[in-house]
């Protein structure tokens, strides 16, 4: 278990002293749910048929790793969404959906400093897609739902966005920024963005799952994304 140094309250490091300089990297990768934006969405989905308790117990599990098959996870639970309304969808963006305490004041201080920006998701197009521009990011990646007929059939579609493909998304991206990984930052709080953030030069957990805090370089337990601010200054 790693140990950790109380920078200030809520926040907490380890084995570096700040601050870095957020202009010394050249990517930030985020997760969505939980992470960028205040619920898990596949759950508030699941709520239109009355199916939010199962669906978010499985989702829970997955983000504590306890289950490491975050694709099985996945498929199991969009199977419990079949018969959901398309309409249901937008529902939940506009009515349950909020951007998390310092989201946008994180990602406008990274693009002023030159940072490319990617949103990596387990979660869903929809959403996701609708996030990145409602923040201006460059880039998003996620899961496709498939819809027929004005209803989900309870199955995605394509590859399955999971940790390693997280991980891929980042290093693909330093790729063509022509930078190594050590100068991309990843942020997020569950099981299955901890290889993505292995891979990074900083590793950013937000009121993140207890697996997620011990990994990470840098715990943020208050307050908002914006605190990262703090560690790596402007």
């Amino acid at each position: 278990m790693s140990t950790f140094t109380e920078h200030a309250p809520g926040l907490v490091i380890r084995g570096f002293t700040p601050p870095l300089r957020l202009a010394d990297y050249k990517a930030i990768a985020f997760d969505m749910d939980s992470t960028l934006i205040n619920i898990e969405c596949i759950d508030e989905i699941a709520d239109a048929v009355g199916k939010k308790a199962e669906v978010a117990a499985i989702t829970e599990a997955a983000m504590r790793g306890e289950i490491t098959d975050f694709k099985d996870s996945l498929r199991r639970r969009v199977a419990l969404l079949k018969g959901v309304p398309e309409g249901a969808l937008m529902e939940v963006y506009t009515q349950r959906l909020r951007l998390n305490p310092g989201a946008a004041e994180l990602i406008a201080a990274c693009r002023a400093a030159g940072l490319r920006t990617l949103l990596v998701s387990g979660g869903f197009t929809f959403f996701a897609d609708r996030v990145r521009e409602r923040l201006g990011m460059d880039h998003a990646h996620a899961n496709v739902l498939e819809i027929e007929n004005g209803r989900l059939t309870g199955r995605v579609v394509g590859d399955i966005v999971d940790g390693e493909e997280k991980k891929h998304q980042l290093l693909a991206l330093c790729q063509r920024l022509g930078c190594p990984p050590s100068q991309a930052i990843a942020v997020g709080d569950g099981a299955n963005d901890l290889l993505m953030m292995a891979a990074a030069g900083l590793s950013v957990a937000y009121h993140a799952k207890p697996k997620v805090r011990e990994q990470a370089m840098v715990a943020i337990n208050e307050g908002g994304l914006d605190r990262l601010l703090e560690v790596v200054a402007t």
